[in-house]
């Protein structure tokens, strides 16, 4: 997700959101519990879990009726968003309650989306088990399946088709496997790989959370939250531009290391042209 992205999410959400606070006078518009639901695309259970929760404040009575306005129909319709978009109710609630005491909505949604929407651009796509069958060569042993799928590489439909998740590492095992290393070596590979770069992932997070977010006094000024949006849509690329780099010299120092002796074993059994033309 760019600044780009984050600037429409966050539009989304400025003012004129409207905040449900005291009672409304009977002249606003009313909803009931399962109209108000209908309008915002969920259910009457999940309204009153949001209520329970404080997420939503109460409705206004009309005798033995509750009924909801236009504001709790826009927050209701904040929540859905957010939880559609990957945030916990729990941390939509501390977003509630920073936007009760002054912070722009705006901009908390905006770091939310920075937070929580995917660092992935992978799109996956669907196969036939025949299809990912040919790519490895027509044979697809059933354990390397599940390894896969267990690694989130693919994932079975209920229609027997296979979703792939990860095109880039089926296409880099895929390579691998048609160059000769055995598809469980592929599989386990693939699985090392993944500690290990969850590992760096972690240190960077964990860098900029000590070292940025928890500077930030508590409660955060609204000035602050725009920088630690963009601290966070940085992260990406600074990241992967520090580990390009030293892949691209580790690479180049194993591949010395452990291939070059063999190349040059190659290379000297090679007969020499000479010899052919004489």
């Amino acid at each position: 997700m760019t600044s780009n992205d984050v600037t429409v999410v966050a539009r989304r959400y400025t003012p004129p959101v409207p905040d449900a606070a005291p009672p409304s006078p009977p002249a606003r518009r009313g909803y009931r519990i399962e109209d108000l639901a209908a309008r915002a695309g969920t259910t009457v259970r999940n309204v009153r879990a949001y209520q329970d929760r404080g997420l939503l404040p109460p409705p206004r009575r009309e005798g033995r009726v509750g009924l909801y306005d236009d504001g709790h129909l826009a927050r209701l319709t904040l929540v859905t968003e957010l939880l559609d978009r990957g945030w916990t109710l729990a941390s939509i609630g501390e977003v509630m309650e920073a936007w009760q005491h002054g912070q722009d909505l705006g901009d908390l949604v905006g770091l939310g989306a920075a937070i929580t929407a995917p660092w992935s651009d992978e799109e996956p796509f669907t196969l036939t088990v025949d299809e990912l069958a040919e790519r490895f060569g027509g044979e697809l042993p059933g354990s390397g399946v599940d390894q896969a799928v267990a690694l989130g590489v693919v994932e079975l439909a209920e229609d027997g088709t296979v979703r792939v998740l990860r095109p880039r590492l089926l296409e880099a095992g895929t390579a691998l496997y048609r160059a000769g290393i055995p598809m469980e070596l592929v599989l386990d590979h693939a699985e090392s790989l993944r500690r290990d770069i969850d590992r760096i992932a972690a240190r960077f997070v964990d860098l900029a959370a000590s070292e940025l977010f928890d500077a930030v006094p508590d409660p955060v000024p609204p000035e602050e939250v725009p920088r630690l949006t963009e601290l966070v849509l940085q992260l990406r690329p600074l990241a992967q531009k520090a580990v390009d780099a030293e892949l691209a010299v580790a690479m180049e120092r194993h591949v010395r290391a452990r291939l070059g002796e063999r190349i040059d074993r190659v290379v000297g059994a090679a007969p020499d042209p000479a010899d052919d033309a004489g």
